[in-house]
């Protein structure tokens, strides 16, 4: 199958081309010809498999025939939406729209929070025909009336599973109150948890489901590897692979803010350019991080889960789990950021006996032994008792990054602004 059966107009085709990209995902083979039709849609598909592509380009054909060139900021409604969990995943959404509607002429721009707000409602004021935006700092635009959702004809709602995770499911129903109801409503995930299921049947009408691969599974072309090591060696062993497998362009996951920043900082005291990224950075540092990341000038990334969606690597060639997260849903999105695009990748896990029951939990949502092996050096110590993962310093299960198995709590991803995201 090419872009060519699926519908879409000579000039995103083009576009597409131009791009690289000839024959299209699984995701998106299935969900492009239903959005062109205007069906509400309900898809998952893993991290990695081109779901921005798979709304983005539809809906920019559908859109296209409300364009003009008129000044008036009236003629340029407020007719898409996209929603997303994270400033990262804003960004990348914004872009992609950018990108493939270049030979489109509608108006577009991004709201997050972390940023000062006036360049945004200077945009919005404007006229912007399709909008992405996190939860909390759209409602601080509705709030200061620098927006009007009244013309919305297409919600998206990107990353569903990890806004409800968020505890953005309040501020996701004062949104769908403020628009029209005759509307398409597409919502993506990277899985189909039930919370998911549930807000599609309040959310979606008579919706075509596209669900590319099984429920909670981890991308094939990832390799995934455990080291077992003992709770108080994991930076020496993360500092002896990185030199031994010469690792570079590595994406390391931690639980806490305060771990990140402690093992960036000591990646750097062992010669190792590091740099944390989570939501205590300002919005700048973080772009500065991602982009001196992907250029090669930083060679370890050490991340929060609020990093785990939204970046778009080309080429990431591993992933390390210093620290298994609390959600073993959130190890599938942390991999995911490798082996994507018909790439391979690494997965590395440093577990450490403490976490035992994290790692037993993550096997069982993938029905499947994670290999793992014993670093020379780093033979874990048999007679170490574990102990409670919330009792040592820079791992309580405290902030706004932690994902425990519980009700979610409203979590405010930015900094420097009222609202999250």
């Amino acid at each position: 199958m090419t872009f060519d059966s699926l519908g879409l107009s000579a000039d995103l085709l083009q576009t597409v081309a131009e791009e690289g990209y000839h024959t299209p995902t699984p995701v998106q083979a299935g969900a492009i010809p239903l959005v062109l039709q205007g069906r509400d849609l309900l898809a998952a598909a893993q991290t990695g498999t081109g779901k921005t592509a798979a709304f983005v380009l539809p809906i920019l054909d559908r859109m296209r025939q409300h364009a003009n060139s008129s000044f008036s900021p009236a003629r340029h409604p407020v007719r898409v939406l996209i929603l997303v969990p994270t400033r990262e995943l804003a960004m990348q959404v914004d872009a992609s729209v950018r990108t493939y509607g270049r030979t489109v002429p509608l108006r577009s721009t991004v709201v997050y929070g972390g940023i000062p707000i006036e360049p945004q409602i200077k945009a919005l004021r404007a006229g912007v025909e399709i909008l992405v935006a996190t939860p909390g700092r759209l409602l601080d635009h509705v709030g200061q009336r620098t927006v009007n959702l009244g013309q919305v004809e297409v919600l998206v709602l990107d990353e569903g599973d990890r806004m409800l995770d968020m505890g953005f499911l309040p501020d996701i129903r004062r949104i769908l109150e403020l628009l029209p109801p005759r509307r398409q409503n597409l919502l993506f995930s990277a899985t189909f948890s039930q919370d998911i299921r549930d807000l599609s049947g309040s959310l979606l009408h008579d919706p075509a489901r596209v669900e590319v691969m099984a429920r909670n599974t981890a991308a094939e072309a990832v390799r995934q590897l455990v080291y077992p090591v003992d709770r108080d060696r994991k930076e020496a062993l993360l500092a002896h692979l990185i030199r031994k497998q010469d690792l570079r362009q590595v994406l390391v996951f931690t639980r806490t803010k305060l771990a990140a920043s402690r093992l960036a900082a000591r990646l750097d005291r062992e010669g190792i350019d590091a740099v944390a990224i989570h939501s205590d950075r300002s919005q700048p540092e973080r772009t500065r991080a991602l982009e001196g990341f992907k250029s090669g000038e930083i060679r370890i990334l050490v991340a929060t889960d609020v990093a785990a969606r939204g970046l778009d690597i080309e080429d990431l060639p591993v992933v390390v789990n210093f620290e298994l997260p609390w959600n073993p849903q959130d190890y599938i999105h942390r991999i995911g950021r490798t082996g994507r695009a018909g790439a391979t990748g690494e997965a590395i896990s440093l577990v450490c006996i403490d976490e035992t029951d994290l790692l037993r939990g993550i096997q069982r949502m993938l029905r499947t032994a994670i290999p793992w092996t014993v670093e020379e050096g780093f033979i874990p110590d048999r007679e170490v008792e574990p102990r409670p993962l919330g009792a040592r310093a820079g791992h309580a299960r405290t902030g706004t990054e932690h994902h425990a198995q519980r009700k979610p709590v409203r979590r405010r991803a930015g900094s420097g602004s009222s609202r999250g995201g």
